[in-house]
């Protein structure tokens, strides 16, 4: 990138921090620390007996020690890992209303990564495409998030297309403990579900479906060839065929219907969200949904 094209990157960073940032703490944080929380409970201190204390928290060796009763103090083991994997594909430089779904996942992204580190949680990012082309390792602090925004702006795919199934996988062994996983895509792949199992069974995950409205149908204007975003395959099509408008608005639905379908059957959290309307309401009510359950 010149200087100029770096300029802009970094003001849209700067505002997109701003923004999502106001987000977060207006609306996401304590959802955030709400709905995923610490995963176990961890030793803190022993302390004196008290009345009321449970009986089976005493600690025989050190109240034998110190000739009285004491018991273990155990807190929420609170510090987890957030991992993002963006589809960064070349489906997502599109968009037919208010921006690419691209810009639309990067919103996304900025908003749950500012939410972990506000409760002090690590965050790291793998973006893919037909292959996993950058790996950053979870860590704290603004400072972190900051670079995993730079990198989702600038990236540069080398692929165009889409394997869920690889990045998924990698994300499986790559994190140790336990963690929080967003996959933010737009699924525009296929054979990927037995993976996201597996990873499901492993960690907290959830899918953020990222959709445009011109996904679902086309514009009248004629013959219109068109070209796959991520194979490149050319198709001529009539737009004004009303027959040929029916039957892609009725494939998209049912294609979407059938992924949704899947997910549930498999117990996996999905949020949709479109880039003709603000992601901020589809999340915000998928939070307090996951937080009645839990």
């Amino acid at each position: 990138m010149n200087e100029n094209e770096n300029k802009l990157v970094f003001n849209k960073i700067r505002q997109l921090e701003i923004r999502t940032r106001g987000i977060v703490n207006n609306i996401f944080g304590g959802e955030y620390h709400s709905v995923f929380k610490g995963k176990g409970m961890e030793f803190a201190e022993v302390r004196e007996y008290q009345y009321g204390d449970d009986v089976r928290a005493i600690d025989w060796n050190v109240s034998a020690r110190r000739d009285d009763v004491f018991i273990k103090v155990f807190e929420e083991e609170r510090e987890q890992t957030l991992m993002i994997l963006f589809d960064g594909s070349g489906s997502g430089a599109f968009g037919s209303q208010n921006q690419f779904k691209r810009d639309q996942a990067a919103e996304i992204c900025a908003t749950l990564a500012f939410s972990a580190i506000k409760n002090n949680d690590k965050v790291g990012l793998m973006i893919f495409t037909d292959h996993v082309e950058k790996f950053i390792p979870p860590r704290k602090g603004r400072s972190h998030v900051l670079r995993i925004l730079r990198d989702i702006f600038y990236f540069k795919p080398k692929g165009k297309r889409t394997n869920i199934s690889a990045a998924v996988d990698i994300a499986t062994r790559a994190l140790k403990r336990r963690s929080i996983v967003f996959l933010v895509s737009d699924l525009m792949d296929k054979n990927y579900e037995d993976k996201l199992q597996i990873i499901a069974k492993k960690h907290d995950f959830v899918v953020i479906h990222v959709t445009d409205p011109g996904e679902y149908s086309l514009p009248k204007v004629g013959l219109l060839q068109l070209e796959d975003a991520e194979t490149g395959e050319p198709l001529l099509v009539d737009t004004l065929d009303e027959t040929f408008q029916r039957s892609y608005k009725k494939r998209m639905a049912q294609y979407h219907a059938f992924k949704a379908n899947q997910l549930q059957k498999m117990k996996i959290d999905m949020v949709t969200v479109s880039t003709a309307s603000s992601f901020v309401k589809p999340l915000t009510k998928f939070f307090k949904q996951r937080e009645k359950r839990y």
